[in-house]
């Protein structure tokens, strides 16, 4: 398995992440339960252990361009 390390790209998606810190019902009320499922680290909502992505359609097409588009994680395409 590969291990995946942190790129300067990563970093910034996570700052876009915090400043679009817009939270759709769905997260509020997972935060609301408190049942160690859900949490609020550093301006970052993470979902049962996973990072909420505010719905902004530029930042979710960076986070998959970043994770599909590299050659040694994604896909390389048809060929």
């Amino acid at each position: 398995m590969l291990k995946r390390t942190t790129t300067t790209d990563d970093l910034e998606i996570m700052k876009e992440i915090k400043r679009n810190n817009t939270k759709k019902q769905e997260a509020v009320q997972a935060l609301e339960k408190n049942d160690r499922l859900s949490w609020e680290e550093d301006g970052i909502v993470y979902v049962e252990g996973r990072i909420y992505v505010p719905n902004n359609k530029k930042l979710k097409e960076k986070i998959l361009q970043e994770n599909y588009d590299s050659v040694d994680i994604g896909h390389p395409g048809q060929q």
